[in-house]
């Protein structure tokens, strides 16, 4: 509980011993870890739950430590106070710039191939003390793993996001049509109208929100298509895709227009109205204070496409 004259009533060794305890799973781990007694780091443990005026976790002998709900949304925030409170303690005696430290990345699955490897190199070799732990969700699931503190930053589609969140633009995509290479209309290398697919069996990148995206375009291209498969994969709609399976739009293209199978596919750009390109983007909840590493990464990663 906050005291009378606004300051916590907790201190930054109780955060850094409940984040031990919950990262090791034992009183004797965290205390190994911080290198004081099982007594001290338990006591602190006590000492925040009662600042706090709530249970953190259950201990159970020869079971370990359990967090409880209320442990769980508490451990990111106490992660994210510790982390600025050794920032502020290197600005303060001339350490700034130091960029040390875990930043935890998602990434929209069908983006990770072509951007994740080039990003995540350069950077852990610009700056080696920093550590980069990644997953690859939909981005749906990349929402509520932001909004819950479980990541950092995402790298994302700038499709139907949060209005709240910030955003760093990378770079913009171009819709195209993916049509086997064998396909009639991918003779020409001409733009392809939706309309001319209309007939067609469409394989559907069922991934929000390349979901929404793709059959947004059809609707404004005036028809519903007749999707006859749908993957959350990139790749499998890919390879359906060289089959002669159907057709679809994805908006990644990776460099070469081969599937596994060795199939090839032809990426046509989409002729008439209005199609205009969407950006891949840096994403994080307002709300959320980036920590120094992640402000690191959120710069290299721009830098990185905006000079080559």
């Amino acid at each position: 509980m906050t005291r009378g004259d606004g300051v916590p009533g907790y201190t930054m060794r109780q955060l850094a011993a409940f984040i031990a305890v919950a990262e090791t799973g034992t009183i004797s781990g965290a205390a190994d870890t911080m290198h004081l007694s099982q007594s001290a780091v338990s006591a602190a443990v006590t000492d925040l739950e009662r600042a706090l005026g709530a249970q953190l976790c259950v201990r159970r002998r020869a079971h370990g430590i359990s967090l409880t709900p209320t442990g769980e949304a508490v451990l990111g925030r106490a992660r994210t106070l510790l982390q600025q409170a050794t920032e502020l303690q290197d600005d303060a005696t001339g350490s700034t710039g130091t960029v040390v430290g875990p930043v935890a990345i998602g990434c929209y699955p069908a983006l990770g191939p072509t951007l994740l490897p080039s990003m995540i190199a350069g950077f852990t070799s610009m700056y080696p003390r920093a550590s980069v732990a990644f997953r690859e969700e939909t981005q749906n699931q990349l929402r509520g793993a932001l909004e819950s503190g479980q990541l950092d930053v995402a790298i994302v589609y700038d499709l139907d996001l949060p209005p709240t969140w910030r955003l760093e633009p990378l770079l913009r995509r171009e819709p195209m049509v993916l049509l086997a290479a064998d396909h009639p209309l991918a003779a020409s290398g001409e733009p392809v109208a939706l309309a001319d697919l209309v007939a067609e069996p469409m394989i559907l990148l069922d991934a929000p929100p390349s979901s929404n995206h793709a059959l947004g375009l059809c609707r404004q291209a005036g028809f519903t298509p007749n999707v006859v498969y749908r993957t959350a994969n990139f790749e499998t709609a890919r390879a359906f895709v060289g089959r002669g399976l159907g057709w679809t739009i994805l908006l990644q293209r990776p460099h070469f227009d081969v599937t596994y199978e060795g199939r090839g596919v032809a990426p046509r750009p989409i002729r008439g109205g209005d199609v205009p390109a969407v950006s891949v983007v840096v994403a994080w909840p307002a709300k959320a204070v980036l920590s120094r590493v992640s402000r690191a990464f959120v710069t290299f990663a721009r830098d990185l496409h905006r000079f080559g």
